[in-house]
């Protein structure tokens, strides 16, 4: 991946540069100290993939150098702020800045955000590959497609799209949700879910199976279905969170809209939305979380986006 970091502290932008390059994320492809440089033909001209900007810089701040940009970019921009001002941040999100780090800057953080970012372009990718070569095949058939129809016939790249919309793509237990969609899919062409859907212990039971094999021991295999269940919890809290922080930004926005109360219950939302608004990190320990219904509307949204 090709980074471009925008931000009027030196030490900022060489810490980024280095935490990028040390943990092989990318590489630096140009920097500068606020926006007045920064448009959409240096942007393609250095093939940019990933921008990073501040949001509060002297001369051309990073709201008005994105506002500027008018979606000419077609990359990701990741924001830098220490501002908790909800007004702009809000102003962010509606100009398309979907990822944040938060100053001071913490390591740990930049990895984990810029990851998510990259294994969202990597998905981008794939789902343009798909349709590029499904184009071909269908050459002088209806070319152009509905953008909202999901244009690949796989459930497991279904679901690896709405764990990306929930913010857990990154996380170890999508893994886990993925397998488990792939068995259900399969499942469901043997015996159709008329008006039962699988057993939450059956599904992790079989997937860890499937991952063992079959010289596993019972041990094994209970070990290995606890640390399945623990990382998925933990994979659906991350969504938990990071609908929450959306919502609470903009309660209008289209994915806290369209997946908050569909994959969570709205009292478990308000939660983690009232913690955060108190500035409490929210805690799993602290949270309900419905693992057979995020399994189930994960599987049955999958099945709607093939």
């Amino acid at each position: 991946m090709r980074f471009f970091i925008v931000d009027d502290d030196e030490a900022i932008r060489s810490m980024l540069a280095e935490i990028i390059e040390d943990y092989d994320l990318g590489e630096i492809v140009g920097e500068a100290d606020n926006g007045s440089i920064i448009d959409s033909h240096l942007l393609s001209l250095k093939k940019v993939d990933i921008l990073v900007i501040d949001l509060l810089m002297p001369i051309k701040d990073g709201i008005q150098t994105i506002h500027d940009l008018s979606g000419d970019f077609p990359g990701k921009i990741i924001m830098i702020s220490q501002v908790e001002d909800k007004e702009m941040v809000g102003k962010a999100y509606s100009l398309g800045v979907e990822y944040y780090i938060t100053k001071p800057i913490n390591r740990l953080e930049v990895i984990s955000v810029i990851q998510k970012v990259v294994e969202h372009i990597k998905l981008q990718k794939s789902i343009y590959d798909i349709q590029k070569t499904l184009n071909v095949l269908e050459f002088g058939k209806q070319k152009q497609k509905d953008e909202n129809n999901f244009i690949n016939k796989n459930i497991t790249l279904a679901g690896q799209f709405l764990l990306t919309e929930l913010g857990m793509i990154g996380e170890s237990g999508s893994k886990d949700l993925l397998d488990m969609l792939e068995y259900l899919f399969q499942q469901e062409k043997q015996s159709p879910f008329e008006h039962e859907f699988p057993p939450l212990k059956d599904i992790f039971t079989t997937v860890a199976s499937k991952k063992l094999g079959i010289s596993a021991t019972a041990p094994d295999l209970q070990k290995e279905i606890k640390a399945s269940e623990q990382r998925v919890r933990r994979a659906i809290f991350q969504a938990l969170n990071h609908l929450a922080s959306l919502g609470l930004t903009d309660y209008s926005n289209p994915k806290f809209e369209e997946y908050a109360t569909k994959f969570f219950d709205f009292t478990e939302i308000r939660k983690v939305m009232l913690e955060l608004e108190n500035d409490t990190k929210p805690s799993i320990s602290r949270i309900r979380i419905n693992t057979k219904k995020f399994v189930r509307v994960l599987y049955l949204e999958s099945k709607k986006r093939m």
